[in-house]
């Protein structure tokens, strides 16, 4: 019963992987991106470490399976949004048909750099 539950969730899992690779390829611009990218890390390996951590229960790789789910998803979101936040600031355009820029006023309050934001060809 516990191989055929890691199955499903390892074969969940992948897909949610392969997903998030396609939308890493398809998607317009690094923000979707990044979204797409995130998503794969935290949903597609959380699946994969949670049905090996299923198939081998307290066992020394279950239990490093175990400890990795909670790392993982902290470290890709923290990671994620670190790197959104930094492209913004950098300059980097959003899609054309973005229609919502929240962050545009927070860095407006702040008085952060906006040159290069106004400057890029995106807007």
């Amino acid at each position: 019963m516990n191989e055929n539950i890691s199955l499903v969730l390892i074969s969940i899992g992948i897909l949610f992987d392969l997903l998030g690779c396609i939308g890493l390829l398809r998607f317009p611009d690094v923000y979707n991106r990044l979204q797409s990218a995130t998503k794969c890390v935290t949903l597609g390996t959380w699946c994969i470490l949670l049905g090996v951590f299923v198939r081998f229960g307290f066992s020394e790789i279950g239990l490093k399976a175990l400890i990795s789910i909670p790392l993982l998803f902290l470290a890709s979101t923290v990671a994620a949004h670190s790197l959104a936040r930094a492209a913004y600031h950098y300059g980097f355009p959003m899609w054309k048909g973005s229609v919502v820029d929240d962050y545009k006023q927070q860095v407006k309050k702040e008085g952060k750099v906006e040159t290069n934001i106004e400057k890029s060809p995106g807007f």
